[in-house]
This record gives structure tokens, sequence and C-alpha cells, in this order.
């Protein structure tokens, strides 16, 4: 994304945040407590698509709206606007003058872009101020939540392709243009080849690739004229739409269309099918495309596709190349959130001393973490073999060992000497950005080589092996006091 568009997308952003962040930075303010040193955390408690993995996604637009980060004057004017019940203003000239000189000064560490991530690690680090960790919770949750979630649709339907190329089409099935945006940026992130959606590769700098739709077709007399018309206008992009009639007869003209095309020095790239038993019709589509000496000519396929559809066409013997995947993974099909959260972990008190802190549940999945936690990956010499989540401050001795969080009875340990390396990096320090962001070429590969690091049994769509992931053990005993001081029984 270039300056000028990072400028229009966030100026003027800090109201894309949830009221009660701002009914709590009031209090904060009024308590005197806006600049107490604070540490938050976000995480997700379960990966989505009830999937073995998650990819960390969003960190780059998470960067563009903290650096763009401050309130117009337009913006204190809404503000000024609002009413308690008692029809009285909501808050104070002097807390709006305060967001006016407001400037971000935080640290900020994440895991890189095309990090392979689990339940409970958490993908962003905030220390800073309490009024202003609590002021970027909504958009940082929206950014990360989102795109985290459609870059691991995307890599599960690129694993399910085997290799074989997966284009974007779902511009225009996605939720809003912002949704869209996003999609297509998280989708080639988790591995797909390319999109159908322009703005996203001027954006972006993701190939854009498409053809024609079935309107084409119809609006001449028949389909070899169609054909024929289109491969005049545009030789070098050849892949024709085969199924407005009749399917095989499509690719049968498609055939006559190429014979031409090659007289012409030029090459039919492929046929595409959108519908009908795409198995079958993709199977004698490769007969006759061979036959006629077309060997090398791609068999695209759409209609609905997702990573359990692609699958099953592979166990029939599906002869299809390409996959264009649309609305099943720009909507997350089958979960529509990622169900991120954010949480305080600790405050500074006024001695100068952390206080760890940690929230209560009912449920055990709920009861957050507390600490100033960063992740540590261990590694043999061919694959990932665990993580740890460790308090920074506290430090995690060896042997390292790692303490379900959910069953305290399921540890794992590693022995000194193991090879790892700690995933949350530096990106922001007082405020100032001292990340070097990757491309986003760059951040898909990452994402290509870290899945390939991790056992085939994570990978699995249905039952996928659980890897190894929990608190260092020190830390599991001081969330294991905590939560028994809370409750009165220490």
């Amino acid at each position: 994304m270039n300056a000028d568009d990072q400028t229009d997308t966030w100026n003027g952003r800090a109201l894309l945040t949830d009221l009660y962040q701002l009914t709590m930075a009031y209090g904060y303010w009024k308590s005197s407590r806006a600049e107490r040193e604070a540490v938050f955390h976000l995480f997700f408690r379960k990966a989505p698509f009830q999937s073995g993995f998650t990819i960390a996604a969003g960190l780059a637009m998470a960067i563009d709206f903290l650096k763009a980060f401050h309130f117009t004057e337009a913006d204190l004017q809404f503000l000024a606007s609002l009413t308690g019940n008692d029809g009285q203003p909501l808050f104070e000239a002097g807390f709006l003058e305060y967001l006016r000189l407001l400037h971000f000064t935080c640290a900020v560490d994440a895991l890189p872009e095309g990090t392979v991530a689990f339940p409970h690690e958490p993908l962003l680090r905030i220390k800073g101020p309490i009024l202003q960790c609590q002021l970027f919770e909504t958009a940082l949750l929206n950014l990360v939540n989102f795109q985290s979630l459609i870059a691991t649709k995307a890599a599960r339907i690129c694993l399910a392709a085997r290799g074989e190329p997966v284009i974007e089409f779902g511009l225009r099935r996605a939720q809003g243009v912002d949704g869209a945006l996003g999609a297509s940026r998280a989708a080639y992130i988790g591995g797909c080849a390319a999109t159908s959606n322009v703005l996203a590769g001027k954006m972006f700098g993701i190939p854009v690739r498409g053809t024609h739709a079935h309107s084409w077709v119809m609006s001449f007399d028949d389909e070899r004229e169609a054909f024929l018309a289109y491969a005049e206008a545009m030789p070098n992009n050849c892949v024709f739409l085969v199924d407005t009639y009749d399917t095989l007869a499509g690719v049968r003209q498609a055939v006559e269309t190429g014979t031409w095309l090659r007289e012409q020095g030029h090459e039919l790239v492929g046929i595409r099918l959108d519908s009908g038993d795409l198995a079958w019709l993709s199977i004698e589509a490769r007969k006759i495309l061979d036959e006629a000496g077309f060997p090398k000519a791609a068999i695209v396929a759409s209609n609905d596709l997702d990573e359990h559809i692609i699958a099953s066409l592979k166990e029939q013997g599906a002869q299809i190349n390409v996959w264009g995947v649309g609305t099943r993974l720009v909507t997350a099909y089958d979960q529509p959130a990622l169900g991120g959260v954010y949480k305080l972990g600790a405050i500074r008190g006024a001695d100068g001393r952390w206080a760890y802190k940690l929230k209560l549940s009912e449920q055990s999945a709920k009861i957050s973490n507390p600490g100033i936690q960063q992740v540590r990956r261990f590694r043999s010499d061919k694959e990932f073999i665990g993580d740890g989540i460790f308090d920074e401050e506290t430090g995690a001795a060896e042997p390292f060992t790692i303490v379900d969080p959910l069953d305290s009875t399921r540890r794992k340990h590693l022995a000194p000497g193991t090879a790892f390396e700690d995933l949350l990096v530096p990106i922001f320090r007082g405020g100032q950005l001292v990340y070097q962001a990757p491309t986003l070429g760059e951040i898909r590969q990452r994402a290509q080589t870290k899945i390939g690091m991790f056992h085939a049994g994570i990978k699995r769509f249905v039952n996928p092996h659980a890897y190894p992931v929990g608190l260092e053990l020190g830390l599991h005993e001081m969330k294991m006091k905590l939560i028994l001081e809370l409750r009165g029984e220490s």
C-alpha cells in the first residue's frame, strides 16, 4: 500500500472503536490513571474451521492504524455532542483537550505476518499508558481477527489443492469494500497465487487474473463467434468459460478457437468449468483437449469451492489444474469470525512494580493468562515440536516445561539446548516504528515455509493433531496462585 492510500484509509480513524473504550478512557483520565503503564495481549482461544493451526495476518494494517492514530477536530466535535441519560455532555471539555493532544507512545511486539499461531498465544502485545492501550483494542481486533481468519482459510484451501494454483475470486461476494480488500490480501498471504480484485492488485502488488463471464458468450449469436471475438481481442489471455450452454460442446469450441490462435502465433491458455459435475466434466474435457493437441491447456474450476470440495474432487480423479475460489474463501464460510480477544496481563503499580492480572471464568478456557508474555517455539532438526508461553520479566527456566492451559496434567519437557526461536518481535518502541516490514510476497513465502515445518497431522482437515502449546511451568504456577488468591482460597 502506498503512502497516499495509507493516509486515505486511516486518517481520522480514531473513532473506529466501541463507545465503551472511550468511556473507560474517560474513567482512566478522570481517576488520574490514564498514564499508568499496562500490558495487553491480543490472542484467540480456538483455531477456526476446526483447524489444527492459524496463520497470523493483519499486522501491516495494524501498523498503519497505529502510525496514523489521532483525533481530528471533527472527531472531537462529534464526541462533544454525545450526551448521557441526563442530557448532559458525556465527556468533559478537559478530556477532549487531552485527546486532542494525545499521540501514540506505546511499545508493540507482534508475530510477523505469515507465522503459524495457536490458541492462547499472543499475536500482538501492547505495552504503554493504559488509556492508549484501551483505545486501540477494537480496531486491532478488527484488523487482525479478520485477516488471520481469511489467511487460515486460504492456507487450508491451498493445502487441499496440493500445490496447484488457487485464484481468489471473491470480490463480488465479500462483506463490503474493506472486507474485499482485506480478504484479497489475506488470501494471498495464505497461499493464493492471484486475485480477480484489480484494486487489491494495485494496492498490494498481488497478481491479477481473469478472462470473461457467461454474459460475454450470451451477447453473441453463438459460442463459436463469442470465443473467436475474445481471441481476436485478447489473444494472450484466452481461458474460455465453456459451460454457458453445453459444457463439452463448449470445450470443443474452445479447441477450435485454440487452433486458430495457434495459427496466429498464440496459445490457448485453458478452459474454465463453473457448474455441473466438475470431476466428470474435467476428465472428459482433458481427453478432448489432449486429443486435439492441447495437453498444456489448463482446466480451471470454480463454483462454490472450498478445501473439502477440492479434497473430494482430488479423490475422484478430477483433471483440474487451477482452482478459482470465491464466496467460501472471502466470507470464511462455516466460521464467520476468529473470536480473538484482548486482555490485560499486567499493570505497573505506584511503586513501579508490575502487578499481574487475569480474568476469572467458570469456563477454564476463558481464564486469561497473566504476565508480559512471549512465545518460544522449539524445533528439532526437521520440524517444530512445541510452543511455550512465558513471562518476559521472570524469564524461562531450563529444562523448559510446557503445561497445557486446559489440562495441567499434560506436560511436555524440552531438554536444555533444544533449538528455539522467540516469536514476538519489536514493532514500535515509544510510539516509533522500529520494524522493517517485509513485502507481501515475502510474507506469503514465510507462511508457506513455516507451514511446511509442522507435522502433517496438524494440517489434517478432520481431527487434526493437537500441536503442543502451553504455559511455561513458572508462568503456570503464577497463574494458579493468582486464581486461588482471587477466589479467596490462598
